[in-house]
């Protein structure tokens, strides 16, 4: 008897160590908490203001940046929002984040440093003019 318990003790184990790397992957790609988006879901952007940025994250979710610093460069539609953080995929504070504006040509750049990240309500979503959707 002692040794059937040494074997089923040994199998399961075996079974728990196959399924540690799954539950440990499914906890990385849970978001840290709801003002969290998954930095390849950000699809478009637009500014209403030199301080405040809309970002579009996925087919329904809107994110207001506020920046530390404006930009009257976001206005133009020729300009380019790139961020430039690489460690991690989740965007959640604003030091997720390490903006860059540029231009089509290639001439203008500028570093945009955020100071806040809220993730938008539907009804806040539905109330940014449509000239401002991202």
């Amino acid at each position: 008897m002692n040794r059937r318990s040494n074997i089923l003790a040994a199998m399961a184990l075996a079974l728990a160590s196959l399924a540690a790397p799954a539950a440990i992957a499914a906890a990385d790609s849970a978001p840290p908490s709801d003002n969290c988006f998954w930095s390849g879901d950000w699809e478009g952007w637009k500014s209403p203001s030199p301080t405040v940025i809309y970002l579009r994250v996925g087919a329904s979710q809107v994110f207001r940046l506020d920046l530390k610093q404006g930009s009257n460069q976001l206005k133009y539609p020729d300009m380019h929002l790139t961020n430039r953080h690489q460690v991690g995929g989740w965007i959640c504070t604003p030091h997720d984040l390490d903006l860059l504006l540029s231009d089509d040509h290639g001439i203008y750049s500028e570093p945009l440093f955020v100071k806040s990240i809220t993730r938008l309500t539907p009804a806040e979503i539905a109330a940014i003019p449509h000239q401002y959707e991202p």
